[in-house]
């Protein structure tokens, strides 16, 4: 589908929701319907992860600078590198809504710098996600698609949304919450290898962050991370570097800026994390069911 005839469609008025049809091209069969996700950090790449390998296309929301540390898997580098591969997909940067459109029928990711979602006009999706993961509601409403759906705490589900996912780790991960709210956001980091907040690495002061190592280097208790403006930033335990914040940003004191897996070379940090994944798996289970629900 072209962009020409694309903007034609949009120009239609909007119609009631209805199970999209499936669009044959040369190459490929796919869904028609469309995903516009808030946020590309490594949570929401593995909702989209998910939602392409299932036939959906995707659109993601980001701001200009993008503070994701598990950057091996977010698709929020692409802001910096103008495109950002995790796994087997491809995310790349555009300028405008219709290009989204358009990439998104190369079975190809796009990604919008567009945090206020002032382009869900011409985007028209069938679906929104808000996966942000802020702890709170920071504008999104459910006339915003036809059906709206957020990942954690901060959202009422038939309220803001149609559908709240679980997101805090635990027996209910994943959950599809279609009244009330997800658990109370805890402010402890999720334990692995019985390592919580150790593993987790905090700017000392406020300042532009500047890192000494890269991600997957495996690292020694109390070695060199990088520095926060003059003051240098050192690990607490020994492990592999699985997370660590995009050069050059401006940090406030306590902001989180690197993450450190206690498993070592045994981790990996170049596949979506399990709880991603899940979140991603309960996120599909709620659009199928809404969907259902609302073509009865």
């Amino acid at each position: 589908m072209s962009i020409s005839s694309e903007a034609a469609r949009l120009k239609q008025p909007k119609r009631p929701f209805a199970l999209a049809p499936i669009v044959k091209t040369q190459d490929s069969t796919q869904r028609s319907e469309l995903v516009v996700i808030r946020g590309a950090g490594d949570i929401a790449s593995g909702v989209a992860i998910r939602l392409v390998r299932c036939g959906y296309r995707v659109v993601l929301l980001e701001i200009a600078q993008p503070t994701a540390i598990r950057r091996s898997v977010a698709f929020a580098q692409a802001v910096f590198d103008g495109s950002a591969i995790v796994e087997d997909l491809t995310a790349r940067l555009v300028a405008t809504a219709l290009e989204a459109i358009d990439l998104t029928w190369r079975d190809e990711i796009a990604l919008l710098v567009d945090p206020q979602a002032g382009s869900l006009g011409t985007l028209g999706p069938d679906y929104l996600v808000d996966a942000i993961l802020a702890k709170e509601n920071l504008g999104t409403n459910k006339n915003m698609a036809p059906i709206t759906i957020a990942l954690g705490p901060g959202f009422t589900a038939g309220d803001d949304c149609d559908a709240v996912i679980e997101t805090n780790r635990g027996h209910r991960l994943g959950r599809v919450i279609l009244s009330g709210g997800a658990e109370p956001n805890t402010g402890i980091p999720g334990e692995i290898a019985g390592k919580s907040d150790l593993r987790v690495v905090r700017a000392p002061c406020a300042g532009v962050f500047r890192s000494c190592v890269a991600l997957g280097d495996l690292v020694a208790q109390g070695a060199p991370l990088g520095q926060v403006g003059d003051t240098p930033v050192t690990v607490s335990l020994a492990g592999m570097v699985r997370g660590l914040l995009q050069d050059g940003l401006q940090v406030t004191a306590r902001f989180k800026i690197g993450d450190i897996d206690p498993r070592g070379e045994k981790a990996d940090y170049l596949t979506a994390s399990d709880k991603a994944m899940a979140i991603g798996g309960g996120v599909l289970e709620a659009m199928l069911r809404l969907r259902k629900k609302a073509t009865a």
